[in-house]
């Protein structure tokens, strides 16, 4: 097997991000990998006094309101439009739980909207159980590169340009190479910085690449990974 057939099939062997959340608008063009946006929930809904979170998922609102982008979506894209959490959670008796729901609720409505840019205008909490004692806040924090997808270095001016946007950490090879371009689209996989929401990120690499490619074609940009702040820092 030649390196590159190597380097395929290592890819191919290593878990994908799963779907990709669409960010922003249809005009956005950009989406977020469900496995990076995920963490990002969970710890959110740890950090809310008297919630033990379990399981989290992200889907279409309503799949019959979904829209149509201009932009060519990646495999495993949910297609623009209004998003739902699904979230299961255990609660103590800190207070009454709808109020105790309502504050999870908020806080997950934050995180997804203003932190992420995710369209999610839907959560559906579901309490699975009673805790005996109250969980401790912030407790253990799920990895920003739950897809397996590694840093890759640029290898050419669109990639360079693409890494030195600020809010981008690197690029990755989740969805093979992290920059593919043919004669009518573009497409770039990249991880966010700490402190950056990926919606705007996404714009800006949009923005920062376009002059570059030699034709004008539609940017696809995908956010993989966030990477959040080491605890305490």
């Amino acid at each position: 097997m030649t390196a590159a057939g190597t380097w395929a099939a290592a890819v191919r062997a290593r878990p994908g991000p799963g779907r990709l959340l669409p960010l922003g608008t249809a005009a956005d063009g950009a989406w977020l990998a469900e496995s990076a946006a995920e963490p990002v929930l969970r710890r959110t809904a740890q950090e809310v006094r008297g919630v033990a979170p379990g399981r989290i998922r992200i889907a279409p609102a309503d799949p019959d309101a979904a829209g149509a982008s201009a932009f060519p979506p990646p495999p495993a894209a949910v297609p623009p439009g209004p998003l739902r959490i699904d979230a299961e959670c255990e609660a103590a008796a800190v207070e009454p739980l709808p109020a105790l729901a309502e504050r999870l609720r908020t806080a997950l409505f934050a995180a997804a909207v203003e932190r992420l840019g995710l369209p999610v205008t839907v959560i559906d909490l579901r309490v699975t159980g009673l805790l005996d004692a109250v969980p401790e806040l912030g407790g253990a924090s799920s990895s920003s590169e739950a897809s397996g997808a590694r840093a890759v270095q640029p290898q050419d001016e669109i990639g360079r340009a693409a890494a030195a946007v600020p809010g981008v950490a690197h690029l990755t090879d989740a969805l093979g190479r992290p920059v593919r371009i043919d004669e009518s689209s573009a497409r770039l996989a990249c991880a966010t910085s700490p402190g950056h929401r990926p919606v705007d990120v996404a714009r800006a690499v949009r923005a920062a690449i376009t002059p570059l490619l030699p034709s004008p074609v539609p940017v696809t940009i995908v956010i993989t990974a966030v990477e959040s702040r080491p605890a305490g820092a």
